[in-house]
């Protein structure tokens, strides 16, 4: 499917949208035609990502938006259908990453973690989600990871969040499958060149500081939502993109002892 026709006048909000996947994604749908809303809790970064979207200027919106404030989503969503219209796809993007054993992470930092990457896109999905089960369309599309089904060394909190949110969406999704054609699509990228690991929460909650090495060499974020767009306009329930470590996917629900075996491996 050509995503210039699919994603043609269409209104997609995406959060985290000041770097990264988010603003390859915003750029993807913009050329594609969309009116694309960026979201994320820094202005001056969303709108430097804005000025430079295909399109007129005035198809697009920046709305700043923290995740860990959800009084303020309702709000949000009022001011996009009162100057864009209502939304087609919202992109739950947001996230926070972790670099830290478990046994030396306060609760405080799994809290932190847990309140951006599942409560967040959970409170924000119940706003949107109301208005596209009135029209019988809409799509709210999550960014997980590989890591939503392979929970690995260093990543317990992050992957903690990952699996609580297929959890939600997958039951959510099963409960809009008779109420018109508002759905919702988990994709889990394996590893996506982007300042993730830099941003990512220590054991202390300092920042990580440090570029992995299996990001530093990945598929670029522009890549990635290149790739995305065409799987996304056939509707899968599930997309998974990214290098061999996909595969983990399946080896996890095939072979779980044998990945047991090497995520012990690569603390030696």
């Amino acid at each position: 499917m050509n995503p210039q026709n699919f994603y043609n006048h269409t209104v997609v909000w995406i959060t985290s949208a000041s770097s990264g996947i988010g603003a390859a994604l915003a750029h993807a749908f913009a050329a594609a035609g969309a009116h694309v809303v960026l979201s994320a809790r820094r202005e001056p970064e969303l709108l430097a990502v804005a000025a430079t979207l295909p399109g007129s200027p005035n198809h697009h919106l920046v709305l700043p938006l923290d995740l860990t404030a959800p009084d303020s989503f309702a709000p949000s969503l009022d001011t996009i259908t009162s100057r864009i219209g209502p939304i087609d796809f919202l992109i739950n993007n947001g996230g926070q990453g972790q670099r830290g054993f478990a046994s030396e992470t306060p609760l405080g930092v799994n809290l932190q973690i847990m309140e951006v990457n599942y409560f967040g896109q959970v409170a924000l999905t119940k706003v949107v989600l109301p208005s596209m089960l009135a029209r019988g369309s809409g799509r709210i599309v999550v960014i997980s990871s590989v890591v939503g089904y392979v929970a690995t060394p260093r990543r317990s909190a992050y992957a903690a969040a990952k699996h609580a949110l297929h959890g939600f969406f997958n039951a959510l999704r099963a409960e809009c499958s008779r109420r018109g054609r508002a759905r919702d699509s988990i994709v889990c990228p394996g590893y996506v060149r982007t300042a993730i690991s830099l941003h990512a929460l220590d054991s202390t909650g300092a920042k990580h500081d440090q570029m992995d090495a299996n990001q530093a060499k990945a598929m670029s974020a522009e890549t990635f939502a290149a790739k995305l767009l065409p799987k996304l306009a056939t509707g899968p329930d599930e997309i998974h993109l990214g290098g061999p470590e996909r595969w983990a996917i399946y080896l996890q629900r095939w072979f779980p002892s044998l990945v047991a075996r090497i995520l012990r491996k690569t603390q030696r």
